[in-house]
């Protein structure tokens, strides 16, 4: 049985901080860091059966095409990301009310659809960056017992031995789900490795008034290769979420809009209209 400190629910038996109960949330779920970006999902939804806000997760859930799904706002980062993916496995795997881990387990999908800075000057603004792996260099899969498989420890090991970070930062590297990055590949994405960062600026190279320790790193990232695999882009949730969701037996994905190249130092001058495209282009796959 899980104590109160432990499972923590609200007055109403809702989790903590999505705020949400089982009958919630669908078995799909898109996560998005910005909470406009959820009804910008829900617009193209043909009913809708629920709405909440709870703090800044944000949920809509309902029907696309005879697909129930929800869509979820984490906020920013991998610290969110941990709060998120507890919770909803929490909510698809224990009962709430007895407080006991059910013996029947769901696996939900969990497709992050995201924007990210692209990291190969080839690639252009508004590119669909598919996910194959995610480098984290937060550490919020340092504080589980995470088993990573020989052929993830081999890629990190080349990471690590061609990038070189600031001393105290100690990666890790988990891949996406197969079947899922499957439903979501086809001709119009482009699928690499993610580097997962704790924050926009210093940690991913750059500067304002406060010196960075990372000044080359964006161009050692650049520069990766192991076997077939290069890096593409930066963003600030995809490790945790891999990490976690995978770990709890969940289906992951993440899809990125690229809005920024950062070797050509390019920044999109607005992606509303291609982020809508890309909203439908996952909606129509999962």
């Amino acid at each position: 049985m899980f104590p109160s400190s432990e499972l923590v629910l609200d007055s109403k038996n809702n989790v903590y901080h999505l705020g949400l109960n089982p009958s919630q949330i669908a078995d799909k779920v898109i996560v998005v860091g910005d909470q406009d970006r959820v009804a910008m999902i829900s617009h193209f939804f043909d009913t809708i059966e629920h709405t909440s806000q709870h703090r800044e997760f944000v949920c809509h859930t309902g029907i696309y095409k005879g697909k129930r799904i929800s869509a979820l706002s984490t906020g920013i980062g991998t610290d969110n990301i941990d709060i998120t993916i507890n919770e909803l496995d929490a909510l698809a795997n224990i009962d709430l009310i007895a407080r006991e881990e059910k013996s029947q387990k769901k696996s939900l999908e969990i497709i992050r659809i995201g924007t990210c800075g692209i990291l190969q000057a080839e690639i252009p603004v508004h590119s669909y960056i598919l996910s194959t792996h995610a480098i984290g260099l937060d550490n919020v899969a340092h504080f589980y017992g995470i088993s990573f498989t020989t052929a993830e420890i081999e890629l990190l090991t080349a990471f690590s031995t061609q990038v070189h970070l600031p001393a105290k930062v100690e990666p890790y590297l988990v891949s996406a789900s197969n079947e899922l990055t499957s439903k979501l590949d086809s001709e119009l994405t482009i699928k690499g490795i993610t580097v997962t960062s704790s924050g926009f600026y210093g940690p991913q190279g750059r500067q304002l008034r406060l010196a960075t320790k990372t000044v080359q790193l964006n161009e050692q990232l650049t520069a990766f290769q192991y076997k077939n695999e290069r890096i593409l882009n930066f963003e600030m949730e995809s490790s945790a979420l891999f990490a976690l969701g995978k770990s709890l037996g969940h289906q992951c994905a993440t899809i990125c809009l690229g809005v920024a190249n950062r070797p050509r130092l390019d920044f999109s001058k607005g992606y509303e209209k291609e982020m809508k495209e890309l909203i439908v282009y996952v909606l129509d796959r999962i």
